[in-house]
């Protein structure tokens, strides 16, 4: 009897030594899992920035549009050799660059971009001044919105050559006409572009704004710009689109010595003489302009701003 207690009494301490390892060895799997998993989270949360070799930004970046561009001018050429049109209206690849050849000889081809380019720029920095003020208006004052929140839409989709015998009538024929045309076709979109950003920010943001004190110009300055940069890039993007067709249409039907020759008239004036080659590059020369301000400008800081909050597979490298 007395052995057998004694042996019951034994059994006891080896049951709950037993119990204790097994509980450190769960514990130490525990911490191994948790270990694991900070590890994990900080392997997300840790940006790797890798610079790219010359080659690949070459095969990524440049090789593409060089490659598009070579297949228009082949297609271009191939239907020049098949008849498609009269060469008088399908002026070859060979004749437009002989245009160009031309226009460079003449030493007025700079003087012809920097004519349109220079108003476009600084008629787009005006919309972008009356523009975003008012969009912030219209999305954070309820009666503004429902009083002049449909007359931007509706002027967005107006076409801005609409503007053109208005502007010219109010304003004569000179550089101010032309502002004035790509204001109006400008402003709207910057200013519904922000209006759509800033109904995109969480209200959340906002009260935790107020609560730092961030109301008024600092809340927007600090909170609402920032949190509908997205939507606000896209805007500004529309809103040059609008200034550079508003601005051709123009120069295309308004004409003064005090106007110079820009883009758009030198176009007009080809027409008038009958030179597709020349027309042909005046349209390539406005698509030029067009693309090279998007890419210099505006592609580089959208692509800033989707990165900057991790929209793009650029910043999981």
């Amino acid at each position: 009897m007395a052995s057998t207690e004694t042996s019951a009494q034994d059994a006891v301490p080896l049951r709950k030594s037993g119990a204790g390892d097994g509980g450190d060895g769960q514990q130490q799997d525990d911490r191994h899992d948790l270990s694991g998993l900070e590890a994990g989270l900080d392997a997300l949360e840790t940006v790797q920035v890798r610079r790219a070799p010359v080659w690949e930004l070459l095969v990524k970046r440049v090789l593409p549009p060089l490659s598009a561009i070579v297949l228009v001018l082949v297609v271009w050429q191939l239907a020049v050799w098949g008849g498609v049109a009269d060469p008088t209206k399908l002026p070859s690849p060979h004749a437009v660059g002989r245009a160009l050849t031309d226009r460079w000889n003449e030493g007025d081809l700079f003087s012809i971009i920097w004519t349109s380019v220079e108003r476009g720029l600084l008629g787009f920095l005006a919309a972008l001044a009356i523009g975003t003020p008012l969009g912030l208006l219209v999305a954070r004052v309820p009666f503004v919105r429902a009083a002049i929140g449909p007359i931007l839409s509706g002027l967005q989709s107006l076409p801005s050559v609409a503007w053109v015998p208005a502007a010219v009538i109010w304003l004569g024929i000179n550089d101010s006409a032309m502002y004035a045309v790509i204001l109006l076709g400008a402003v709207p979109s910057i200013a519904n572009g922000l209006v759509s950003g800033i109904d995109q920010v969480p209200p959340l943001y906002l009260r935790a704004g107020r609560t730092i004190g961030a109301t008024g110009l600092r809340g927007a300055w600090y909170i609402l710009l920032p949190a509908a940069l997205p939507g606000y890039v896209a805007g500004l993007k529309q809103g040059w689109a609008f200034s550079w067709r508003s601005l051709m249409a123009a120069e295309l039907i308004a004409s003064s010595p005090d106007l110079g020759v820009g883009l758009g008239r030198y176009l007009e004036n080809m027409r008038e003489g009958s030179d597709m080659a020349g027309v042909f590059l005046g349209i390539l020369l406005i698509l030029f302009v067009g693309i090279a301000i998007d890419q210099i400008i505006f592609s580089p800081l959208e692509r800033w701003v989707l990165r900057s909050r991790g929209l793009t597979a650029g910043s999981r490298r």
